[in-house]
């Protein structure tokens, strides 16, 4: 992924720096975390204070046109962006997937313990 930057602006008013850039990629296109964490990596950020705002991609081209912002802190970045975007555009650490992922084991307990019954059944 090779990043070029547009545009480059502070708006001190709402403690953030808004990107524009273009991100060159070679076979499927990347995630939004994906980007997301080597946007990051090369601005020198955490990915918490970041959001992806805009990505767009065309047809053919192996070429996204994107738009980022880097608040300054955790309480600018809540206080100006709308939840459901932070949902969707920040960074999501792994902590949210582990309720999930603790359901389904407990879904997939649930079918081994049915069917642990019908096996002694079929045993006799």
């Amino acid at each position: 992924m090779d990043f070029e930057f547009i545009k480059e602006e502070e708006n001190k008013l709402l403690n953030r720096t808004e990107l524009d850039f273009v991100l060159a990629y070679d076979g499927a296109t990347p995630s939004r975390k994906e980007i997301l964490g080597k946007l990051c990596a090369l601005r020198n950020v955490k990915p918490e204070l970041c959001v992806l705002s805009s990505l767009k991609t065309e047809f053919g081209k192996q070429e996204i046109v994107a738009q980022a912002r880097i608040y300054e802190d955790a309480d600018a970045l809540k206080s100006t962006e709308l939840e459901h975007v932070m949902e969707h555009s920040t960074f999501a650490p792994d902590v949210e997937e582990a309720p999930e992922e603790e359901a389904e084991e407990a879904a997939e307990e649930e079918v081994e313990k049915e069917a642990a019954p019908a096996e002694e059944k079929a045993e006799e």
